[in-house]
């Protein structure tokens, strides 16, 4: 029997536009500073769906709006094949994908450019490239805003699957791995330990943002079942598509970043933070991808 394909229901916006817009109310209107906006949100489970929802209403009321994708700052993939024969034993490095695979240097640059508003191009990343493998796109091929002449961008939307992801710390990655988990045990320490360093890199980012989305699932293992439906409907429609033991692997191989880090998410992006209360909307979603539980943190 085929698998049905998967259909998305919007049912986030309607949490988290009012959310933003009132999180935004507050926002200085004076503030030559964007409004950042960090949204984490788990494979298959709708995130650019709602984003797109999101940054058409912003637009719509005038707020100059720009998405970017954690996706777009990845290594150059001359880099990402350096960095993955430099670390040929870590699984977790050898493709794009875990944390330690994006270029952090590009990524404060960039950020850096759109806080002070100067003109900046956006990179942009095609994983079709080198056989899926993946490279950056020609840098004359990036959207430049902040022209000269040009209204500024008021409101950044940066998503992606590990954005807000925070380093642990040796103790806090030893404590995860010995615990109860699907795949830490089966990586080394050191591997592990490699990857929440690279991390703390990631703070240039995570520092900037005004409010945070997490959409959360019930269970994190949602995962395995979405991107089996997503799949199965590319082998249905096109022809090709990963086969349900090349899925299971392919997952396997970023659920590590899940299992350590998604806890410290759901206790909130904020926590600690002076100004940080009600700045957080973690929606949970079911199989079924509709939103069960919304908190506000």
């Amino acid at each position: 029997m085929s698998t049905p394909k998967p259909t998305i229901i919007d049912d986030k916006s309607p949490h988290c536009i009012p959310f933003i817009l009132s999180l935004l109310s507050a926002h200085p209107p004076s503030s030559q500073t964007p409004f950042i906006i960090g949204l984490n949100g788990v494979q298959g489970a709708g995130k650019t769906t709602l984003v797109s929802a999101l940054s058409s209403t912003l637009n719509a009321r005038g707020l100059r709006t720009l998405v970017c994708s954690i996706d777009d700052l990845y290594l150059q993939h001359a880099d990402q094949v350096s960095l993955a024969e430099t670390h040929k034993d870590n699984p977790l490095v050898q493709h794009r994908g875990e944390p330690g695979t994006h270029d952090m240097v590009l990524a404060r640059e960039l950020f850096s450019a759109l806080r002070e508003g100067r003109e900046v191009a956006v990179p942009e990343y095609d994983k079709s490239l080198f056989g899926g493998q993946g490279d950056r796109v020609d840098p004359k091929e990036w959207k430049v805003v902040n022209k000269p002449g040009e209204e500024k961008v008021q409101v950044i939307i940066f998503e992606g699957w590990c954005v807000g992801f925070r380093a642990l710390g040796e103790e806090g990655v030893r404590r995860k791995r010995e615990g109860a988990s699907r795949t830490l045990g089966g990586h080394r320490v050191e591997d592990l330990l490699f990857v929440d360093g690279k991390l703390e890199g990631y703070e240039v980012v995570n520092e900037t943002f005004d409010a945070f989305i997490h959409i959360d699932a019930e269970e994190t293992e949602f995962v395995y079942g979405w991107r089996q439906e997503q799949e199965a409907a590319l082998r249905r429609e096109k022809g090709s598509g990963m086969s349900e033991e090349m899925v299971v692997r392919f997952v396997d191989s970023y659920y590590p970043a899940y299992e350590l880090y998604t806890e410290a998410l759901r206790e909130g992006f904020f926590k600690g933070r002076e100004d940080g209360e009600g700045r957080q909307l973690r929606l949970v979603v079911g199989r079924d991808r509709k939103v069960k539980e919304v908190i506000k943190i």
